[in-house]
């Protein structure tokens, strides 16, 4: 009877257990790009992957039971196998993600540093590269909160609904879980309809993966001097024994602890590679200057990389890191420029611009992020600067360069010459404060590429120049465009001649990409003319971003600078995820009357501003008549109902 009696819940046991083995074997893919994209970006990919596939790996049920949401008024059925699942690897990497405080920023978070299968020796493992759209919704992500990032892929991949998408949140122990599904709408209504397709894709898929070879020859010689070291320990262990001594030999230097890189090991791509492959970036610029067979020299900027002595002057941009590569980089150019030797690698993340010393002067060491770098962003690196010049190293697959001043809209712009290694002349740069010149780059790129389009960069301190584009206003019998143009038509250089005096906050700030997004426009009231509200925003190679509101009034010349209304820092606003602004400006008539005006974008109805003046109108634009002084507030409604603050307040 006993074995009657506990039989039935054995069966039930057995049975769940199969149901959970079942799902997790059809879910798995599912379950790791949930795991992959909530575990924080500031991970490698390939620790990323195996965290994934750790945590669905770990999801079968264990000793501790979980608790899955049961059934909700929308209608859904109770908690599944499926859903309990989902919560063991949201439990598994919510705490990936965690960091104690007063842990180090500059660490991996604790979980992310135990030893968990699966183990992968001597190999990279990371998703294939996706193209910009994916791209821009990676970096979106980054910025998100990692729970987040968790209720955006249960909305949008699996399409759970906003109760459903909470309750599992709440079993694996998110706080206040409804609040987090809000945040991820933020997301969710920035990606579009094409969410669930890019999530989908092969940038977020961790079951389909590339695999890289770590660096062979290190590995190689670490394994022999692993050897020679325990050989040299154990010799020295037998003699100081022997002795009757207790003291411990010293570790000997290896090249392995040092950082050494072997200079006659460093990675070439061939020189018409980047006209047969679909990645156009860094990783297929061939090594070009002079002295690419010097080893001395790329010795001493290996060097300098791996382990910086006194006599070198590093620097980074912000957000990136100064340790030495994790392999042998990739040379890219050596040469001797301006009258000293320059190296310039790059190690799949970072670019490293070494200078020997001129003088009694020290070396100098450039780190720059480049990671996802593509025709444009990688169309041109600095090389020396001097005196208010530049000399740039241009892509292989660029086929003209000239430069023009964005404050001269209206004049031509003039050739630049370039050198058989890409090396073009010295041409002006912007300085970082005053604003009586704005130079710019303008490049095509070659018909061998299918691309064969100019655009314009923009030295702003970095080591490679900021891309410029432009988003012309919708309407006027053209649909809004759903990426931002290259800005070199007339309109576009019409705009930035106005903008470009805003750049200077940016200068020396690992800037990516600045687009200017013309938003709104408005009939100013008491024949004030014209004017054009837009949205400057300075994307990162970090992901987050800065953004400027701009009004352009009418003036008297058609490089006034447009007037700032406002700013706003590590935001997502005037982006493909932030696509809803509104801005306002106090402004004065030509009959010194004063007003309030308000500008909202496309999918503004209504505007309301109060304090000293308290109305609201419905449309896109206001303007009412209000004190010079005195606080105002200024809120939109959606189209969809949903409210939405000034960007800044």
């Amino acid at each position: 009877m006993p074995i009657l009696r506990h039989g039935r819940p054995a069966k039930r046991a057995r049975i769940a257990a199969d149901r959970a083995e079942a799902a997790l074997v059809e879910q798995y893919t599912a379950l790791v790009r949930l795991a992959y994209l909530t575990l924080p970006a500031t991970l490698s990919r390939h620790r990323r992957v195996l965290m994934a596939h750790a945590a669905a790996q770990r999801a079968l049920p264990g000793a501790r039971p979980v608790r899955v949401p049961g059934p909700r008024a929308g209608g859904e059925g109770p908690g599944s196998a499926e859903d309990a699942l989902r919560v063991r690897v949201l439990r598994s990497a919510l705490a990936g993600a965690h960091r104690p405080s007063g842990w180090p920023a500059a660490l991996p978070p604790p979980r992310a540093l135990l030893p968990r299968l699966p183990l992968v020796w001597g190999l990279r493992l990371f998703p294939r590269a996706g193209g910009a759209e994916e791209i821009a919704l990676a970096q979106a992500l980054a910025g998100a909160s990692a729970p987040a990032r968790a209720a955006f892929v249960l909305r949008r991949v699996d399409g759970f609904s906003p109760a459903r998408a909470a309750g599992l949140l709440g079993a694996a122990g998110v706080t206040d879980p409804e609040a987090v599904v809000r945040d991820a709408a933020g997301l969710d209504a920035g990606a579009g309809a094409a969410a669930e397709a890019l999530l989908r894709s092969q940038e977020f898929d961790a079951c389909s993966v590339q695999t890289r070879p770590t660096d062979l020859v290190r590995r190689a010689r670490r394994r022999r001097l692993a050897w020679v070291a325990g050989a040299l320990a154990m010799i020295t262990a037998v003699v100081l024994a022997g002795a009757g001594s207790v003291q411990r030999p010293a570790a000997p230097q290896t090249a392995a602890s040092t950082g050494a890189l072997d200079a006659g090991r460093l990675s070439r791509a061939a020189a018409q590679e980047w006209a047969d492959t679909s990645r156009v970036d860094f990783t297929v610029w061939p090594a070009r200057g002079g002295r690419t067979d010097d080893e001395a020299l790329l010795a001493r900027a290996l060097d300098a990389w791996a382990a910086p002595s006194d006599t070198v002057a590093v620097s980074t941009t912000t957000g990136t890191p100064a340790d030495a590569p994790p392999r042998t980089p990739q040379l890219l150019f050596a040469g001797d420029v301006d009258g000293h030797g320059v190296v310039l690698l790059h190690d799949g993340d970072r670019l490293a611009r070494y200078g020997d010393p001129v003088g009694d002067a020290r070396a100098t060491l450039d780190l720059a992020r480049v990671d996802d770098a593509d025709v444009t962003t990688a169309a041109a690196v600095v090389l020396t600067r001097d005196d208010g010049t530049a000399r740039y190293l241009t892509a292989p697959w660029v086929s003209e360069a000239t430069r023009r001043d964005l404050l001269r809209p209206d004049t031509p712009a003039e050739p630049v010459h370039v050198s058989g290694d890409g090396v073009t002349e010295a041409v002006p740069v912007a300085a970082a404060t005053g604003c009586d010149r704005r130079p710019v780059l303008q490049l095509r790129s070659s018909a061998r590429i299918v691309e064969h389009h100019a655009f314009l960069v923009a030295d702003l301190g970095g080591l490679s120049p900021v891309h410029l584009t432009y988003t012309p206003l919708p309407g006027h019998g053209t649909p809004p465009p759903r990426q931002p143009r290259e800005a070199t038509s007339s309109r576009a250089l019409l705009a930035w001649a106005r903008i470009a005096c805003g750049l200077g906050p940016w200068h020396g700030g690992a800037v990516r990409a600045v687009n200017a997004w013309d938003f709104a426009e408005q009939e100013l009231p008491e024949s004030g003319g014209h004017a054009v509200w837009s949205c400057a925003r300075a994307s990162t190679w970090r992901g987050p971003g800065d953004v400027a509101l701009l009004l352009r009034a009418p003036a008297s010349s058609v490089t006034a600078p447009a007037r700032v209304v406002g700013r706003a820092e590590n935001t997502a606003a005037c982006s493909r995820f932030g696509q809803h602004v509104v801005a306002s400006a106090r402004w004065k008539s030509p009959k010194g009357h004063w007003y309030v005006v308000a500008a909202g974008s496309r999918a503004v109805t209504r505007i309301t501003v109060s304090g000293t003046v308290d109305t609201a109108r419905p449309g896109r634009v206001l303007a009412v008549r209000a004190p010079e002084r005195g606080a105002v507030q200024v809120t939109a409604r959606l189209d969809n109902g949903e409210r939405l603050p000034e960007v800044g307040s």
